[in-house]
């Protein structure tokens, strides 16, 4: 079978356009931009912040430079998973980079189901203005209370009460649901018992953000980090009570639109830890020759020609593995691509932090500070290991896979 892994000419301009725009204009905005948070409601957008964002996203999307994400639409530009898979890796290489160009998570993933799996309604009511980020939104799916890397344990309550539905329970992790332009979850909820097959007991609902009964209790923390004003809300749900169009395709069809929706949304926050590693690389090899110790250059000492040496390779087996991933998924295929998808959730996100964790190596203490991003990229990567299933799920389903080519029982 020919794989292809290269992109058309007309599709490596555009690249070179987001390339030039990222390291032009967004890096260099990345201190100003931080540098605000906690500037009075760390929960809102201070006025720099606002500039420095908007402006940007203005200058994107006048160029054309937007929405790359739509690979299966007439809504996007025509790019293919193994095509925007570069992009990614671009817009990775900034923590400001996905939203500039309005390929953010989850906004992709749920932009997505909108516009698969919602009504006219919906389109019109929150696809619009997220396409033209406008608004923000959140995907509601782990719960506290349950060990949801078994997605089949959700139980957020979801009972039908004449033309409504009413929902009650606890979510958390909830992504950006602390920032203030998210108007919009979808959730993951359960709508039916040990009547139904496991696999058809949970759906998926659209809540406005601001819905009577629900309730903000905490942002959770991410290594003692909040994340404002973006953040990972921890929300209580009493007696939310949402009109029953609201449902998503129909009762139990929750994991139909979730293998939709976390497919490609893994590919692409596999390829921008691929970004985060090619940054820190480039920080870790210009530290090592402008830095001087025991009278030589940092990377004339030690193991570090070596380290750098693994670092690049350990990229370049990551980045292949992701684009063999987003191949398989160019060919409508979400089963087939699945363990290749596993594959690449495990690998990438440990190479990135390797990588990442060189870099804090070279630069010693300053590595861990605030004066580079290092630290910051470190804690995000390790997050990543645990969002969209933990490593532990996904090498069983890599493994379930293999094992099946030589046995016929039940793995």
């Amino acid at each position: 079978m020919d794989m292809n892994f290269g992109m058309r000419e007309e599709t490596r301009a555009l690249l070179d356009r987001v390339s030039a725009m990222i390291r032009d204009e967004v890096m260099p905005l990345e201190d100003a931009y931080h540098a605000e948070i906690g500037k009075g409601d760390r929960w809102t957008y201070t006025v720099r912040q606002a500039e420095i964002l908007e402006g940007l996203k203005v200058k994107a999307k006048a160029a054309g430079l937007w929405n790359f994400w739509l690979t299966d639409s007439d809504r996007g530009i025509g790019l293919s998973t193994v095509e925007y898979a570069y992009f990614a890796e671009q817009m990775g290489k900034t923590p400001l980079g996905a939203e500039v160009f309005n390929c953010s998570a989850p906004d992709t993933g749920n932009m997505e189901v909108f516009e698969r799996y919602g009504s006219e309604g919906m389109k019109q009511q929150w696809l619009q203005p997220l396409l033209a980020g406008e608004i923000r939104s959140a995907y509601l799916m782990t719960e506290p209370d349950v060990a949801s890397s078994d997605a089949t344990n959700i139980a957020m309550s979801c009972v039908r009460d004449g033309e409504s539905y009413v929902l009650n329970g606890e979510k958390w992790w909830a992504s950006g649901a602390g920032d203030p332009r998210c108007k919009v979850y979808i959730v993951m909820v359960k709508t039916a018992g040990d009547e139904k097959p496991k696999h058809q007991r949970q759906s998926m609902i659209v809540v406005p953000a601001d819905a009577e009964g629900i309730e903000v209790l905490r942002p959770m923390q991410v290594y003692g980090h909040d994340d404002a004003p973006h953040g990972h809300m921890h929300l209580r749900f009493t007696n939310v009570r949402v009109p029953a169009e609201s449902i998503l395709l129909g009762e139990g069809r929750g994991f139909e639109i979730a293998q939709g929706r976390l497919g490609p949304g893994r590919i692409h926050h596999c390829m921008r830890a691929v970004g985060q590693a090619e940054i820190a690389l480039e920080q870790m090899c210009r530290r090592a020759l402008a830095r001087e110790a025991f009278g030589k250059p940092l990377a004339q000492l030690g193991a570090n020609y070596d380290i750098i040496a693994e670092c690049r390779m350990e990229i370049e087996m990551a980045r292949l593995l992701c684009l063999k991933a987003a191949w398989y998924m160019d060919q409508g295929d979400a089963r087939a691509a699945a363990p290749w998808i596993s594959q690449i959730k495990v690998v990438a996100p440990r190479m990135a932090l390797k990588v990442i964790d060189e870099a804090v190596q070279m630069f010693g203490g300053q590595g861990i500070s605030q004066d580079t991003p290092l630290a910051r990229a470190w804690t995000h990567v390790r997050t990543l290991r645990l969002a969209d299933g933990p490593d532990a799920v996904h090498r069983r389903q890599v493994a379930r896979v293999e094992l099946k080519k030589y046995t016929q029982e039940k793995i």
